[in-house]
């Protein structure tokens, strides 16, 4: 006799993340993880650096200082929002409250894969539906809309494609779904959307009871090592969500750079411009050597390499690493002939470029 996981878990294939090293490279550029390259803020880092003195005190348990910056910022109110350890935590919540044996949760093929993780470790099912250009299908999601959905998961900028959908596309999609399924709109890459047409969430949660819209600040804020998401979501929701949420479910260090960081916005201007700019010129530049790249609103880009002998995705990657460029191969995101490059600093968006031509060029 031995523990034995209840039914399903086995059957979860465990998140990898983008590899970090290039065996026998001096110099490595990681641009795998959609990091951005400038770093944190610097009154982040002040923030983080005071709370250094008092790592004997547990953490404000409901993230005060954190909740009412953000609610401050994006003109919320502090009781709608809910901060966790990353927006993965979140997300892992609203399964474990909306989902069980006999529901089902709705995704998109190339949707961000914590999804359907969160989903089956609930007991539920994942419904995976059809994209349309690497674009999010709102009239395929609505078709696959039965009785047994719970929860509709959307990332809105997608990853790794970094398309979106139209805030007209979210509301249409929203009125189609029955009042007892949520709608979860993942908007980890909103900072870097500058298109009119474009909405993270925010109000369609304010007008609506099964809207929720989850953050992060491992993007643009550069806080990824501190594990820090928010969502913002009916009174309700988050009420249900705190009953089973750990007491001390952020860190006191994250609270403070968290809550230093939002209030900087313009650090935030000035890494969302780099980004719009370097995602022009690589994609630009890329397509110039004959590779198909996905238009993208985030901070990264999806190239797709020709169905050729020494040119595919999988012999770029092992040309780019061997040269210290580290793409992440996207194949588990249904991609079998694609990589999702991070836009890094200049130097390394130059050199990936250089490199791929290199490559491109090769007899």
């Amino acid at each position: 006799m031995k523990p034995t996981p209840r039914p399903g878990i086995l059957d979860i294939a465990a998140y990898v993340p983008g590899k970090e090293h290039a065996p026998g490279v001096a110099r490595v550029f990681k641009l795998s993880s959609n990091e951005t390259p400038h770093g944190p803020s610097p009154k982040a880092i002040d923030a983080f650096k005071q709370s250094a003195g008092h790592l004997e005190i547990y953490p404000d348990g409901q993230a005060v200082a954190l909740r009412e910056a953000i609610a401050e910022v994006h003109g919320l109110n502090a009781a709608n929002i809910l901060c966790g350890n990353g927006s993965d935590e979140l997300l892992g919540l609203l399964c474990h409250v909306y989902l069980g044996p006999g529901d089902e949760g709705i995704i998109t093929e190339h949707g961000f894969l914590v999804y359907k993780i969160q989903i089956m470790g609930a007991g539920a099912t994942p419904v995976v539906v059809k994209e349309k250009d690497c674009t999010v299908d709102v009239d395929a999601i609505l078709a696959a809309v039965t009785e047994k959905t719970k929860i509709v998961f959307l990332a809105n900028p997608g990853n790794p494609t970094g398309t979106y959908v139209p805030a007209s596309e979210i509301r249409r999609l929203h009125a189609g779904l029955p009042g007892n399924v949520i709608l979860v709109l993942d908007a980890a890459y909103a900072e870097y959307v500058r298109r009119n047409d474009y909405e993270a969430g925010i109000e369609l949660v304010s007008g609506n009871r099964n809207v929720v819209m989850t953050r992060t600040f491992s993007k643009v804020y550069g806080l990824a090592a501190l594990r820090i998401g928010w969502a913002y979501a009916p009174l309700e929701i988050i009420d249900a969500l705190n009953r089973v949420r750990g007491p001390f479910n952020m860190n006191a260090p994250a609270i403070s750079a968290g809550a230093a960081s939002v209030r900087d916005q313009a650090f935030v201007t000035m890494a969302a411009d780099y980004n719009l700019a370097w995602v022009e010129k690589v994609s630009t530049a890329l397509s110039a050597l004959g590779l198909k790249v996905t238009p993208s609103v985030a901070n990264f880009v999806l190239v797709h390499f020709p169905d050729v002998d020494g040119k595919r995705a999988a012999e770029a990657d092992d040309f780019l690493t061997s040269r210290g460029f580290i793409l992440r191969a996207v194949r588990g995101y249904g991609f079998a002939n694609s990589l999702r490059m991070t836009i890094g600093s200049e130097e390394a968006n130059r050199g990936v470029i250089d490199a791929l031509t290199e490559f491109m060029g090769r007899a």
